[in-house]
């Protein structure tokens, strides 16, 4: 069977747009950034969410996570955006990482059942 996994070129790539999106809304209230952010994930993981790809997923989820923390941390000098703190917005705003797609001879079973003759 062959494994499907996002293209690295890909996930870097919107990594870096979500982080230029984070600079652009570094004045943004927590609630505002993480309402985009749960967008923006949310439309990655429905594209690339497949059977055998979900290793992937959880790096990608936790590389967001990082950069939310570190353009937190950038907000103010007295910043106190730990790790834990970090893990607790990303449970209540980024959505859990799982897959969405069956695997491809499933999905075409599922849509072209076989027609035994007799039957």
């Amino acid at each position: 069977m062959l494994i499907r996994k996002t293209r690295r070129d890909r996930m870097t790539a919107t990594l870096k747009a979500i982080k230029d999106g984070l600079r652009r809304r570094w004045h943004y209230s927590i609630p505002e950034q993480g309402k985009w952010l749960r967008r923006v994930v949310q439309g990655y993981l429905n594209y690339h969410s497949v059977p055998g790809n979900f290793p992937t997923m959880q790096k990608f989820r936790t590389h967001v996570t990082n950069l939310w923390r570190r353009a937190l941390r950038r907000r103010s000098q007295k910043d106190d955006t730990t790790w834990t703190k970090a893990n607790k917005l990303a449970a209540a705003w980024l959505p859990r990482v799982r897959v969405l797609h069956p695997w491809p001879v499933e999905r075409f079973t599922a849509r072209h059942p076989r027609q035994e003759p007799g039957a």
